[in-house]
């Protein structure tokens, strides 16, 4: 199981949200490439960055910090970064800086044929985030729910070629309330594409139970303010995940 720490950029600073409400932002840091390089010493193996102003604006709002955060780590660990990219230019603009996966979200459910064109464009490098609540995929930073069913969308998107899907649960993200692991496993089990974890993992002991059904394609878990609040270490949630791993049966 890879556990990702979150970066989720605001106004130029790392921050966390509470169900990705703009305005209950924490700031951790003012220093996001710091940061980065704090999660490459505490030996993650790939970095989830967020520009949250471009995913409320629907562009790049923070590509000068990203591209510190590239310069900074880069080659040293796989990034992966969504918010506010919605065209192919912003696509090839980031890759050639050297992100490695670009995550389409809102566009993806507002305009499929984006995300199938970009499929096409830039195979093996694109990521769909579905975000949802009680099973219908909610846009623009959660700010809107659609009547679509997650899993159809899912399906649909995989048959576009998607190299994976990254599952929130917008009810538990930032809440500390832990991840939605039936809901999650529901979802991979209704696919062939890997499925990433996302939205209030908040202990060691839910480590373990993904860890328990990364076999039915949950494969890795984006992490965020149970790192932040020190609520554990992220060596240490690592290395029991390898652990695990490991482990015969």
């Amino acid at each position: 199981m890879l556990l990702i720490p979150a970066i989720d950029i605001k106004d130029g600073s790392c921050v966390r949200l509470r169900q990705g409400d703009m305005q209950a932002s924490t700031v951790f840091s003012d220093d996001p490439a710091a940061v980065a390089a704090h999660w490459v010493e505490q030996g993650a193996r790939r970095l989830h960055l967020v520009d949250l102003n471009g995913a409320v604006s629907g562009r790049p709002r923070n590509e000068p910090v990203i591209r510190q955060i590239v310069d900074k780590v880069g080659g040293q660990l796989v990034i992966q970064l969504g918010g506010g990219i919605r065209d192919l230019d912003t696509m090839e603009r980031y890759l050639d800086d050297g992100i490695d996966y670009i995550i389409i979200g809102t566009a993806a459910v507002r305009s499929p044929g984006f995300l199938h064109d970009a499929c096409g464009a830039f195979p093996g490098h694109v990521i769909v985030a579905l975000d949802a609540k009680d099973g219908k995929v909610a846009v623009e930073g959660w700010s809107k729910m659609t009547g679509h069913d997650v899993i159809d969308l899912a399906r649909k998107f995989e048959d576009y070629g998607v190299e994976a899907v990254l599952y929130t649960d917008i009810g538990r993200d930032g809440m500390l309330t832990g991840v939605n692991i039936d809901a999650t496993l529901k979802l991979a089990q209704s696919l062939q594409v890997p499925v990433i974890a996302s939205g209030g993992l908040a202990s060691l002991d839910e480590i373990a139970a993904l860890c328990a059904v990364e076999s039915e394609g949950v494969v890795a878990a984006v992490m965020g303010r149970a790192l932040y609040e020190n609520k554990f270490q992220f060596r240490e949630a690592q290395a029991l995940a390898d652990r695990i791993g490991l482990a015969p049966g």
